[in-house]
């Protein structure tokens, strides 16, 4: 006999596959998949190796979560065609996924960056860091704009760029330093979103990449113009020219349950000489 047509056991057939036996009987009380043969002294099902391919075509598709009535409308249409027609469907839905999971590991990341920040930073420093370019999501605001309205732009912000849930994201604030350089310190002009699966598009802010004075400031929200001035003095001392915006952003609101506790990353773009 050819070793394909031998029998096996549902125990060794499911062993061979990596499955518990009761998925096979399952699978064929449901009749999507049917055992070679009854044994008709027992009454037992069995199983041969020509089966493999197919069960194993069964349980990638499960693995890839399409439902059992999928893959019995495929079964009973078998052909070249219908399982590549599935199997680019189930591509497009997997590629979808690995963007967004490729998007939450780069959030994971960056609370990771930040934890790591918070438990070696020393907050009187200010230090020069290079930075990636990056793509924001911004919405414009003024002094008049409300807590509620700005909560009113964000969530249709969101909405608009398909964002599933807000730890996919960072958020902040932006202000010109021209405005700071004036002694406007209230002057907020745009709040960002950071949504790491966004590629360059027109309707986007740039962050350009470069050299960036960064600092951070803790506690009450009125002493910022303070740090504001200590950033200045250490721009003139070392002879560095700040432009752009300067770029806020809360780095520990996941572990305070004060707000004196809150810090704030601050990031200025220092000009090329």
């Amino acid at each position: 006999m050819n070793e394909k047509e031998k029998l096996l056991t549902i125990g060794q057939f499911a062993a061979m596959h990596g499955i518990n036996k009761k998925t096979l009987m399952w699978y064929d009380e449901t009749g999507l998949f049917k055992p070679a043969a009854i044994n008709p002294e027992n009454g037992y099902r069995c199983y041969n190796y020509r089966q493999s391919p197919l069960l194993e075509t069964i349980l990638l598709l499960r693995e890839l979560d399409v439902s059992i009535r999928e893959i019995q409308q495929f079964m009973e249409n078998r052909s070249a065609l219908s399982l590549k027609n599935l199997l680019e469907e189930k591509i497009a839905e997997l590629d979808q996924k690995l963007l967004h999971m490729q998007a939450v590991r780069k959030t994971l990341c960056n609370y990771r960056q930040n934890m790591v920040t918070l438990l070696t930073m020393d907050l009187s420093e200010i230090t020069i860091v290079n930075k990636q370019e990056r793509c924001l999501v911004t919405v414009d605001i003024d002094k008049e704009t409300s807590f509620e309205q700005e909560v009113e732009l964000i969530t249709a912000a969101t909405e608009k760029y398909r964002l599933g849930r807000l730890h996919d994201a960072s958020y902040g604030s932006m202000i010109p330093v021209s405005s700071l350089q004036k002694g406007n310190y209230d002057d907020y002009c745009r709040l960002f979103i950071e949504i790491p699966s966004l590629t360059r598009q027109k309707e986007l802010h740039i962050q350009p990449g470069g050299n960036y004075l960064r600092a951070f400031h803790k506690g009450n929200w009125e002493q910022i113009p303070g740090r504001y001035q200590e950033i200045f003095d250490y721009a003139k001392k070392h002879r560095l020219t700040l432009s752009g915006y300067s770029y806020e952003m809360g780095i520990n609101e996941n572990v305070i349950e004060q707000m004196e506790d809150y810090i704030v990353q601050i990031e200025i773009p220092i000009q090329d000489a």
